[in-house]
């Protein structure tokens, strides 16, 4: 495996958000701090790294956690290196709307729920093609981090999506999601708009509708683009009149939803099999 690392840094309209992936054998992390969490998923090999007064072990599989100002080093534990992807969330981004910070002792975990949530987010974050989609699974898994291995207060449960508020947010976001199906608003533009955090926005959003808002508005765009390719568009021509990012990106969803691809769909409604009377 040779040693490669690359960063990639994202805004969210609120925070920017560092982000590592890297593949290292030989290098060696002399002992530092941060002045953000580092949260990172190992993908290949296992990592080391001084933490606490502890040598600590980080194989495939597992979240490490490390706190703010909380010195450590790194290395490889074996031979053939490790492969991580890392996310650097400042306090503020993390605990958002939590009026104490909770503490997390034990910097290396494994859950499969919230190692997926992570490395998710990551992927699609450092690939940059739907950001609100990523956002949102970013949201997911800091929930899921601090709510599974967080010592301490966890704030204020979340609005119920029965409650008369709730409805009422739920039908905002749905308004402002389908007043440009081109151009989505940002994860936290959503979620100021209701005056809710952008997890508990998303948590209300899902139980009312079933879906995360991008998910629905993508589900919106199909819909659209069955109207428009049934009126005589062409697929290249739907892609971006209802906001994918291109012609394959409609197609994928597009099956995935109706069963057929856009050109299959439109060939079929412009030129209908006759039926005997």
């Amino acid at each position: 495996m040779s040693e490669s690392a690359s960063w990639t840094r994202v805004h969210d309209g609120c925070f920017e958000l560092d982000l590592l992936t890297a593949s290292y054998r030989r290098h060696a992390f002399t002992r530092h701090s941060h002045a953000t969490f580092a949260i990172g998923v190992v993908v290949r090999g296992e990592e080391q790294f001084h933490y606490r007064g502890e040598l600590r072990r980080a194989g495939v599989g597992s979240l490490a956690i490390l706190e703010p100002e909380e010195p450590h080093d790194g290395m490889a534990a074996a031979a053939e290196g490790w492969t991580y992807r890392v996310l650097y969330p400042s306090e503020a981004m993390l605990l958002e709307h939590r009026p104490v910070r909770p503490s997390f002792p034990e910097p290396v975990v494994y859950d499969a729920h919230a190692v997926h949530l992570l490395q998710t987010a990551h992927e699609e974050l450092t690939a940059g093609v739907d950001p609100l989609a990523a956002h949102s699974k970013l949201a997911w898994a800091f929930e899921a981090i601090v709510a599974r291995h967080g010592r301490g207060p966890v704030g204020a449960p979340p609005l119920k999506a029965s409650d008369a508020a709730a409805t009422r947010k739920v039908a905002e976001i749905r308004d402002r999601l389908m007043a440009d199906l081109r151009c989505a608003p940002s994860l936290r533009e959503l979620a100021a708009g209701v005056e809710l955090s952008p997890y508990h926005m998303l948590r209300v959003f899902r139980d009312a509708t079933g879906f995360p808002p991008h998910t629905w508005l993508v589900l919106e765009r199909v819909c659209r683009a069955r109207h428009l390719l049934a009126a005589g568009l062409t697929p290249a021509e739907v892609g971006s009149a209802v906001g994918f990012a291109d012609q394959a990106h409609l197609t994928r969803w597009f099956k995935r939803v109706t069963g057929v691809t856009p050109a299959a769909f439109r060939n079929s409604v412009q030129d209908p099999v006759r039926r005997p009377a």
